[in-house]
C-alpha cells in the first residue's frame, strides 16, 4: 500500500469514526417529550329530579244556595246588588271631590302669586296644608275629606284604626233561627254588651217593629206608602242621606204619615273602615240635613249600614245619643227573589214572634208586592205593629 493510498484509507477510516460518534450521541439524548392533550373530564350527568305527580287543581266548593229561611241568617254584604252605595252619591262625591281640588289648586295658585307679607319668606311658596281640617270636638266642616280610608286632623292624614282586635274587631251582625213563634238566637258578643252600648235587636209581647232600610234604590214609593197608609201601619225607616237629598219630598210624606225615621249615615259606608272623626261626621251630617229637610229633630235610634260595626263603634255612637237597632228576621232580598212575592211572606210569616224586629229593604219589588199581604197577615196571627220608641231596652 502506498502512502497516498493509506493516507485515503486513514481519512475514510476517521470519517466513519465520527459519523458512528454522532450517531451515538444523538441516539442518547432523549426526545423530547410531546404533551399529551389533556382529556376533557366527561361532565357529571345532572340527575333528573324525581317527578312528583301534578297536583290536581283544586275544587273551588260553590256556596250552598242560601234562601231566606236558612237557620243562620247573615247581615246584607257589603257588595250587594241593592246597595249601590248609590251611584248619585259616587257621582256626587266624585264631584264634591273635583270641586275641592279646584279650590285648593285656586288657593294654591293665589297663595303663590300673592305671599302674605306676614309668612316668614321661606314658608311664602309652600303649599298650603290640607282643607277641611277636623276640629272642635270632631266636627268636620263642609269641605271635609270624602275618602273613608283616611281623616284629615289638624292638617294631618289619619288612617283608620287598624281592626281585627279587641273592641275594634269587625263584627257582623247575624241571628239564629228557632221552630216559628220562638225568638231566636243573637251572636254571643251581646253578651258582652255594656249598659254604656244601648242596642236593641228584640222587643217584647205581642208587637211587631217593621224597620225598613233604604241604603240603595228607593224603589215603588207611591205602593210602600198606599200600603201602610191603607192598614193604618206605623213603621220605622232608616233612611241613607243620599236618598234623603235625592227625594226630600218622601220623607217630608213619611214624618206628615207618623212614620219613625231614623239615623242611617251619608253615605252608607261599612263604618268599620272609618275613622271615629268620619263615622262622627257622618251622623252629625244626617242631624243636620234631616233638621233642613223637615224642621224636626232626628229621633235618637239609629243603624249600622250592612249591620257592620264593632263594640268601640257601638259605644262612640251610643256617647253620641243614639240607641243601635239590629233585628230578629230579615231575608236575602238584596238578590231577586226566586219565587217572586211569595219569598218575602214566607221569610217573615215562618219567623214570627214576640217583639219581632223585621228588615226589610225597600228596594226589592218582591219586598212592596208583598208588603200589604204581610201586614194583614201579621195582624191576623194577633200582632200589633208598632214603633222603636214603644220598645223598652233588653235588660
Amino acid at each position: 500500500m502506498n502512502n497516498k493510498t493509506k493516507a485515503t484509507w486513514m481519512l475514510a477510516t476517521a470519517l466513519s469514526l465520527m459519523l458512528a460518534a454522532c450517531g451515538n450521541e444523538q441516539a442518547a439524548e432523549p426526545p423530547a417529550p410531546t404533551e399529551s392533550p389533556k382529556q376533557t373530564e366527561t361532565p357529571k350527568q345532572t340527575e333528573t329530579p324525581k317527578q312528583t305527580d301534578a297536583k290536581k287543581p283544586v275544587e273551588s266548593k260553590k256556596p250552598s244556595d242560601s234562601s231566606g229561611d236558612s237557620a243562620v241568617v247573615p247581615a246584607p254584604p257589603v257588595t250587594s246588588v241593592n246597595s249601590e252605595l248609590a251611584k248619585d252619591a259616587k257621582a256626587e262625591k266624585e264631584k264634591e271631590t273635583k270641586e275641592a281640588k279646584a279650590k285648593e289648586t285656586k288657593e294654591t295658585k293665589a297663595t303663590k302669586d300673592k305671599p302674605t307679607p306676614s309668612e316668614p319668606a321661606d314658608k311664602q311658596n309652600q303649599t298650603p296644608g290640607a282643607t277641611g281640617a277636623v276640629s272642635n270636638n270632631g266636627k268636620a266642616g263642609a269641605s271635609g275629606p270624602k275618602n273613608p280610608a283616611a281623616a284629615v286632623t289638624d292638617g294631618k292624614t289619619k288612617e283608620p284604626p287598624a281592626t281585627g282586635t279587641g273592641d275594634r274587631k269587625a263584627l257582623s251582625w247575624y241571628y239564629m233561627k228557632k221552630p216559628k213563634g220562638q225568638v231566636p238566637n243573637f251572636p254571643a258578643e251581646t253578651k258582652s254588651f255594656t249598659k254604656d252600648m244601648k242596642a236593641l235587636w228584640v222587643g217584647t209581647g205581642k208587637k211587631v217593629y217593621l224597620t225598613i232600610d233604604t241604603g240603595g234604590p228607593l224603589g215603588d214609593i207611591d205602593t210602600l206608602v198606599k200600603s201602610l197608609k191603607d192598614n193604618k201601619v206605623k213603621a220605622n225607616f232608616f233612611i241613607a242621606g243620599y236618598n234623603v237629598k235625592k227625594n226630600p219630598d218622601f220623607i217630608r210624606t213619611l214624618v206628615a204619615d207618623g212614620h219613625l225615621i231614623a239615623n242611617h249615615t251619608m253615605t252608607h259606608t261599612d263604618m268599620n273602615t272609618q275613622t271615629d272623626e268620619q263615622v262622627r261626621k257622618e251622623i252629625e251630617d244626617y242631624e243636620k240635613l234631616y233638621k233642613d229637610v223637615t224642621g224636626k229633630d232626628i229621633q235618637p235610634y239609629f243603624r249600622f249600614p250592612y249591620g257592620r260595626y264593632n263594640t268601640h263603634l257601638l259605644k262612640m255612637v251610643s256617647d253620641m245619643g243614639y240607641t243601635s237597632v239590629f233585628w230578629s228576621t230579615a231575608m236575602r232580598d238584596w238578590e231577586p227573589r226566586k219565587n217572586g212575592a211569595e219569598d218575602p211572606y214566607n221569610d217573615i210569616m215562618n219567623n214570627l214572634h214576640d217583639g219581632n224586629i223585621i228588615l226589610m229593604h225597600q228596594g226589592s219589588p218582591e219586598n212592596i208586592q208583598a208588603l200589604d199581604k204581610i201586614i194583614k197577615a201579621v195582624k191576623k196571627a194577633g200582632y200589633e205593629f208598632a214603633l222603636l220608641s214603644d220598645i223598652e231596652p233588653p235588660k
